[in-house]
């Protein structure tokens, strides 16, 4: 039984319609497409300032000109070793820390003087000035000075360094935590990333499209404490999961020898 010969032509042609099939399309990769043309919808609105939640860990420091009249507004200052000893309570070697506020499941906090303060779903700027106006009675032109000391999100999935990440700035976007993951691998569905968040005690999601220049007016675009990122693989990602991670390389090995062959033959 004869077996008909491949020329190099029809070897090359071959080849060139597998490359063509496995290739990706611009519309399924670039983020944001046509975002120039949408500018005109977007929401400039778009509130991205975070609330505080129960759970939440706040630093709250109160200066005024005459420092000693805001002294009693302020927890005492911790020492937290660095690599030395702890001799007496004292640390060596440390640095000093400011105590936190943890805020309970009502949303309150115990502060020094005020005594019970409600916080929960107030802003940064906002609690600030609501302890402000109350210091306000006890020292002149208090300074208050708050800062959420929990902001975490998790990113998993199709990125390129998953993990859960400490936020030192309140602004916090989708694209910005995707960046601190090494951004999405080119497995990654960019058109279906979910982001799961805890909202009045219920778990909420929304599943986001990056190509998509309008996802910026979605109220999940900017992140809060503690929301979860994942990316999930794509079609081609999921199937590869079937069979051999090698098959890549044996394919390759394969193409080689038959080019070789090919050539040989002719």
């Amino acid at each position: 039984m004869k077996y008909p010969r491949f020329s190099m032509p029809m070897f090359l042609t071959f080849l060139a319609s597998i490359i063509l099939t496995s290739c990706v399309s611009r519309k399924e990769i670039v983020y944001f497409q046509g975002l120039d043309e949408a500018e005109n919808h977007l929401d400039k609105n778009v509130n991205s300032s975070l609330n505080i939640k129960p759970n939440d860990l706040l630093t709250i420091s109160v200066s005024a000109t005459e420092q000693e009249a805001a002294l009693p507004f302020n927890l005492p200052v911790v020492g937290v070793p660095q690599g030395g000893a702890e001799l007496g309570g004292l640390s060596v070697n440390g640095r000093q820390q400011l105590q936190t506020y943890l805020v309970d499941s009502d949303g309150n906090i115990e502060f020094p003087v005020l005594g019970t303060v409600e916080v929960a779903g107030l802003t940064r700027q906002a609690l600030s000035a609501k302890l402000k106006g109350e210091i306000t009675e006890y020292v002149q032109n208090p300074i208050v000075n708050v800062r959420l000391v929990n902001f975490q999100v998790s990113v998993l999935g199709e990125v390129n360094m998953p993990g859960t990440f400490d936020i030192r700035d309140e602004y916090l976007s989708l694209p910005k935590a995707l960046g601190f993951a090494g951004d999405l691998t080119i497995y990654g569905k960019r058109d279906n990333v979910l982001v799961m968040r805890e909202e009045n005690g219920k778990k909420v999601h929304e599943y986001l499209d990056l190509t998509d220049p309008g996802v910026v007016n979605s109220p999940f675009y900017y992140l809060q404490q503690n929301d979860v990122v994942y990316v999930e693989p794509n079609g081609a990602q999921i199937q590869s999961a079937s069979y051999n991670r090698n098959a890549g390389v044996y394919i390759s090995i394969a193409s080689v020898l038959i080019s070789l062959a090919v050539l040989i033959t002719n």
